[in-house]
């Protein structure tokens, strides 16, 4: 019978094409090409028509039985290529739990915060107390406590960012030891403080000056303070952040609130004193400001000039972190580039 022959050929061209097929895709692609309603079985049992009332039955049969065949093979292939793709896809994702993991990236504190914590707990480390202040302070704290009258010339020296008359950004950290010292109980005991924080002047923004940058000042006043106290302690902190062979020298020099005032130099991390481009061959680098606190700053806190003397200074944490580390532009403190500061991540 020409349709039975007919089925048997497109039994055979279902079960070929099952065979090679070689994905999911493929196997649905079989399935619409010879189960679907146009497909080659439906358009060979067009011509039950002219067949006999005998041979329908036997066709139909057939050709039942075909779609039964072919169906059930369509789906044993496809849970056969499922199986395959899901163990290919666990080959791939596979982890190997004995390989070392990789250590996270962290964030860590920035150069400029390590620095000045290592200078905050070497002070901790001699009896000093961390004291901060406000960043917006009065014109009466910032200049006239510090023995700057409204008409003193050395104003001069510091370009203000004023607010109004009497209301600035501070210019230095010095308003904090002025009310610190008002609140400071001296039958209690010496008075021992460092202040650090952020300061602001209208300086160039250049390669060594910016109009935000750091300060952190030093004040102890007790009875029998001395020069020679200064500078022991200075050389103490000169030696802890530039290493144990450095030496220090006191320059005269001039601050409002200090009497005797001095300008303190390092000897050169780079060449040793010896003399390099870096201190200009001097062998020295200028490194901060202090003096002998004035008896006129002393006696605006109540405090008796005659009894008590005290020695003040004041240090920029963003310069020391530039020599300490050889860095030549302030900006880069401020730039954020990770290049520049992922050279000082902190370890462990």
């Amino acid at each position: 019978m020409q349709i039975i022959d007919d089925l048997k050929a497109i039994e055979n061209q279902i079960m070929d094409e099952i065979e090679a097929a070689n994905a999911l895709a493929d196997i649905k692609a079989v399935r619409v090409k010879y189960l679907g309603k146009k497909g080659p079985i439906t358009e060979a049992l067009r011509g039950m028509r002219d067949l006999s009332p005998e041979e329908r039955p036997q066709v139909g049969a057939y050709a039942n039985e075909l779609k039964a065949k072919a169906s059930t093979k369509l789906s044993e292939k496809e849970e056969q290529l499922s199986a395959a793709a899901l163990e290919a896809k666990l080959q791939a994702e596979a982890i190997d739990v004995t390989l070392p993991g990789e250590k996270p990236v962290t964030g860590t504190k920035h150069v400029l915060t390590q620095v000045m914590e290592e200078i905050e707990d070497l002070f901790v480390s001699m009896g000093y107390e961390v004291v901060e202040g406000p960043e917006v302070e009065s014109d009466f704290y910032n200049f006239e406590r510090m023995n700057l009258p409204k008409d003193h010339p050395a104003r001069d020296m510091q370009d203000t960012f004023y607010i109004n008359d009497e209301v600035l950004l501070r210019t230095h950290t010095s308003p904090v030891q002025a009310r610190t010292m008002d609140a400071h109980d001296f039958e209690a005991g010496p008075l021992k403080m460092i202040s650090p924080g952020k300061v602001y002047r209208r300086d160039d923004d250049d390669a060594t000056h910016s109009h935000q940058f750091h300060q952190i000042e030093g004040l102890v006043i007790d009875r029998n303070v001395s020069l020679a106290d200064l500078k022991g302690t200075l050389e103490l902190f000169a030696r802890h952040m530039f290493g144990a062979e450095t030496e220090i020298r006191l320059r005269p020099s001039y601050f409002p609130f200090t009497e005797p005032s001095v300008e303190v130099d390092v000897t050169c991390f780079k060449c040793g004193g010896a003399g390099c481009n870096i201190c200009k061959q001097s062998g020295w680098i200028e490194i901060l400001g202090a003096g002998m606190v004035h008896p006129s700053v002393l006696e605006m806190a109540g405090i008796d000039a005659t009894e008590y003397a005290g020695f003040a200074f004041g240090l920029g944490p963003d310069r020391v972190a530039m020599l300490k580390y050889g860095i030549d532009d302030i900006r880069h403190f401020y730039q954020n580039d990770l290049r520049f500061l992922k050279q000082f991540t902190e370890e462990g």
